[in-house]
């Protein structure tokens, strides 16, 4: 099985809060990624592309797996911060 997920990495929980709000009303992911995500894939819009079991962070696998494909995870807390995730794929 493998996943594809984009991501918007946050170090500050009240602004990754605020962050998840705007995307879960409807607000542009890929934008919100460019413009607030610490992680280099901010620049492809929080793009992760494909990963396979293992290849991510135990708390980042394991959200991206209990996801639906298009969903929008709650923060997902890490050693790197605080993730919102968008499952885009999945096969």
């Amino acid at each position: 099985m493998e996943w594809r997920a984009s991501h918007i990495l946050i170090k500050d929980r009240e602004l990754a809060n605020t962050v998840l709000k705007k995307c879960k009303s409807g607000g542009n992911f890929s934008a919100l990624a460019k413009e607030h995500s610490t992680c280099p894939s901010k620049s492809k819009g929080g793009d992760l592309g494909w990963f396979g079991p293992g290849q991510m962070v135990h708390e980042f696998e394991g959200a991206v797996k209990r996801m639906r494909t298009g969903g929008i995870s709650n923060l997902v807390r890490t050693q790197f911060g605080f993730h919102i995730i968008k499952k885009t794929g999945e096969r």
